[in-house]
């Protein structure tokens, strides 16, 4: 993109980035990088006033190529990869189908079109988180957490609709197969402790804090700076109750993608009904909401905060979630998937 510029312009537009985003290209060396990883600038950011990254292309698809641009700028860590330990929960118990259908969910309607390496890779962030101190101790937990608030769900599917979708048959199979092999052992080296991925369409501010560590098909993959990301931090045992999400999971959030957000006033509470493993369970939730926020994500833009679920897509999540159980094919609502 930088080749389009006369050697004048391209200074212009360095001048008139924000310092935010200038942070990221003007540092010395392997492209801006700390020994730990971090950009420097970025080491702490206030979540409550996120900073601009300056994607100010006329149209959709020219947002994209900036945000592709901006995550192209940072390098992906020298460090040497953690060894992760294969996670292990086969079996016909009730846990185990459970935490096989969630999985199953998260690869499919977050990488359902990746490679096959990409698909596996999701799956390895959410066992990678299971294991963390910072998120829940069951897969449906971690996949789960936060769905029930609007500026805080962990994978934007289980609170923007996609449930509503009737899965693709074979795509739904491939997805489940990826989820099996996850749940006997089977380790994605290439992502290490990676407990964070996103897009390469989009540029979220929270990217430069931690470290980069590679990109696999359209996603990238991060893990937490410093000892929190080493393989030593990963200490959480598996806790079972798949089928239990406690509030505190349900109003959960990533502290470091989404605490600052807490200082926005929240709402009054409200209530969410959820239906697990044949029992109806109705939660008050509190949480923030940033007024103003944008409906849904948008290619290439930031988007802090999330949309908040309606009524009718919590039944529909409900219901997606008993039909795939009984090994049906829930009714379309929507054309087309979008992973």
């Amino acid at each position: 993109m930088a080749r389009a510029f006369s050697e004048p312009a391209l200074q212009a537009r360095f001048a008139s980035l924000s310092p935010s985003l200038r942070a990221l290209v003007d540092a010395p060396g392997a492209a801006g990088m700390a020994w730990l990883g971090l950009t420097p600038g970025w080491e702490r950011l206030d979540l409550s006033n996120p900073p601009r990254l300056d994607l100010t292309a006329p149209d959709a698809a020219a947002q994209v190529e900036e945000a592709r641009l901006i995550n192209a700028l940072r390098p992906i860590s020298r460090a040497p990869l953690a060894e992760m330990p294969g996670f292990r929960l086969a079996g016909e118990t009730e846990d185990a189908r459970r935490a096989l259908t969630c999985l199953t969910q998260a690869v499919y309607y977050e990488a359902a079109r990746e490679p096959e390496l990409g698909q596996a890779a999701v799956a390895q962030v959410i066992l990678n988180r299971l294991r963390h101190p910072g998120y829940p101790k069951s897969v449906c937990g971690v996949v789960y957490q936060g769905s029930a608030r609007a500026t805080g769900c962990q994978f934007t599917f289980t609170c923007d609709g996609s449930l509503s979708r009737a899965p693709d048959p074979a795509l739904w199979a491939n997805a489940g197969a990826v989820a099996r092999r996850a749940l006997s052992g089977h380790v994605v080296r290439e992502v290490g402790a990676a407990t964070h991925y996103h897009a390469d369409y989009v540029a979220p501010y929270w990217a430069p804090t931690l470290v980069k560590l590679t990109q696999i098909g359209a996603h990238i993959f991060y893990r937490w700076t410093g000892p929190s990301g080493e393989r030593g931090a990963f200490s959480g045992r598996y806790a079972g109750g798949e089928a239990f999400l406690t509030p505190a999971i349900l109003g959960g959030v990533d502290p470091r993608t989404q605490a600052g957000l807490d200082a926005i006033a929240p709402p009054p509470p409200r209530t969410v009904t959820l239906a697990l493993a044949g029992e109806t369970r109705t939660y008050t939730v509190s949480e923030p909401d940033a007024a103003g926020s944008p409906a849904l994500p948008a290619p290439g833009q930031l988007s802090p905060a999330r949309r908040r679920p309606t009524a009718e897509e919590i039944r529909r999540i409900n219901s997606a979630l008993a039909a795939m159980e009984r090994g049906e094919t829930a009714p379309a609502t929507e054309s087309g998937v979008q992973p």
